[in-house]
């Protein structure tokens, strides 16, 4: 059984409770795990990777995280999805070693983050957001320098680089400057310089950013090969949904909160339906209307309103016949992981629009 089957079927959004948070493996509560795990033993289940329990991180009176408690198990793609301040770096700065757990309880590969902290960071790779290139040196040099920096010397060192270097596609540009290469090779090169110690269990800090769009396709291209070939869990930050959508399990947070953890496929399960969106003038006016004419109880959303029904895409035609003009648009499409965001926070993750990115077809009353 695949470790990304571990999670809970019907984990309801808010709750902070990882895939075997149970207060007792044995006398878990069966009806509440997926098919895939329903049965099983849980006794025999190997341990988790990560283990966060009831984390809070303050900066000064703010609270960056709050109580947050999950679970990342052996062989996932395990992704936190969040905007600016949802907490998502604090985390990561946290899981990646470089600020203590002030509150709450931090594991990886069963060490304790705050009393085995050289003994963590033997044991993961990391992959920060902001460049950590030296643009004087060489592809090579630069992985060389990152080995010495892990006891690595000579023939197996430079081994060890050639075949990285091979294996993300720079092999033949292993002697060139990086500063002259594009934000995608860079990028590559900065993967390869998280592998050198052959970590299990690698962190990456918003690892699309600054990626064209054939760029990004490589680098997870590269990480699913990572993932599933060389068993490494792969663990990233991110607020792209379409990368998202690619994690095996995803945490999604709001104000430091985690407000729901599944597998993608399973969030957009959640809402059940197609989602209409409609662009009005007057929101408030429209919306009375749908109810009383067609008993339709939306949503008020930025400048228009939003709900979902099973037949939705029945009800356009009736919806602009009552609506009477005050439409401007109307979309109708399949849940994503963008309208799941929705859902839980009643408002879009900042930068992403899901309407035409995701294949949603919109009418317009023109």
């Amino acid at each position: 059984m695949e470790p990304s089957a571990y999670v809970f079927g019907d984990q309801a959004a808010g709750e902070q409770r990882g895939p075997a948070l149970a207060e007792s493996r044995e006398g878990a509560d069966q009806s509440r795990l997926t098919p895939a795990v329903r049965g099983v033993n849980l006794l025999l289940m190997p341990a988790p990777v990560v283990q966060i329990g009831r984390l809070t991180h303050r900066y000064g009176q703010r609270v960056a995280v709050d109580e947050l408690s999950l679970e990342v198990q052996a062989g996932e793609i395990f992704g936190f999805l969040g905007p600016n301040g949802s907490g998502k770096t604090t985390l990561f700065r946290i899981l990646s070693t470089l600020l203590p757990a002030q509150s709450g309880t931090v594991r990886i590969f069963d060490h304790d983050l705050n009393d085995s902290r050289d003994a963590i960071r033997r044991a993961i790779g990391v992959v920060f957001q902001s460049p950590s290139l030296d643009k004087q040196l060489t592809a090579m040099e630069n992985l060389i320098c990152q080995g010495h920096l892990y006891g690595l010397r000579g023939k197996e060192l430079a081994e060890r680089a050639e075949v990285l270097l091979n294996r993300v596609g720079l092999l033949d540009r292993r002697n060139e400057r990086v500063g002259g290469f594009s934000g995608g090779m860079r990028r590559r090169v900065e993967l390869a310089k998280g592998l050198l110690h052959q970590p299990k269990l690698l962190l990456l800090d918003e690892p699309s950013t600054g990626l064209d769009p054939a760029a990004r396709i490589d680098l997870w291209q590269l990480l699913s090969e990572i993932n599933q070939h060389d068993g490494v869990t792969v663990l990233l930050t991110t607020h792209l949904m379409d990368e998202a959508d690619r994690c095996s399990r995803l945490a999604i947070l709001g104000n430091g909160k985690l407000l729901a953890c599944d597998a993608p496929s399973a969030l957009k399960a959640r809402l059940g339906g197609q989602i209409v969106t409609i662009t009005t003038p007057d929101a408030p006016g429209l919306s009375q209307r749908l109810q009383q004419q067609l008993g339709v109880e939306s949503a008020l959303f930025e400048n228009g309103l939003r709900f979902e029904r099973p037949d939705a895409h029945a009800l356009i035609g009736p919806i602009v016949e009552a609506a009477g003009g005050l439409i401007q648009s109307i979309s109708l499409g399949q849940p994503t992981l963008e309208d799941v965001f929705i859902h839980l926070t009643g408002h879009r993750l900042a930068g992403e629009r899901a309407d035409a990115a995701h294949g949603e077809r919109t009418y317009s009353s023109a």
